[in-house]
């Protein structure tokens, strides 16, 4: 499956637009993990426990994404477009989305 947050593929022609598709998916963060993100924040340095859990979600998204335009015949995605949310009580909860267009690329 080829996937792209551009409108087109360079060098393909789409051939037929089989229509929109999303993926998501909502995280949450565990007490221990947000006690060490904390304590990182506040020396200044990154929180390498949270960039692993949006990567994480970041590819359940795509990985949905892409197995729902084979479900619709289409052999790549176009026009991706990644959102990203907290949510829940005291924003506990990360959710990302992914949607684009499910085309057949020739």
């Amino acid at each position: 499956m080829q996937m792209t947050t551009t409108p087109n593929l360079e060098g393909h022609r789409i051939v037929r637009y089989c229509g929109i598709v999303a993926g998501e998916a909502i995280l949450g963060a565990n007490i221990f993990k947000d006690l060490f993100a904390g304590i990182r924040d506040l020396v200044g340095g990154r929180s390498g426990t949270y960039e692993k859990e949006l990567q994480r979600a970041r590819d359940i998204a795509m990985k949905e994404l892409a197995e729902r335009a084979q479900e619709m015949g289409a052999n790549a995605v176009v026009g991706i477009d990644l959102d990203y949310e907290v949510m829940g009580e005291k924003n506990g909860m990360l959710m990302v989305s992914a949607s684009g267009t499910a085309v057949v690329v020739e």
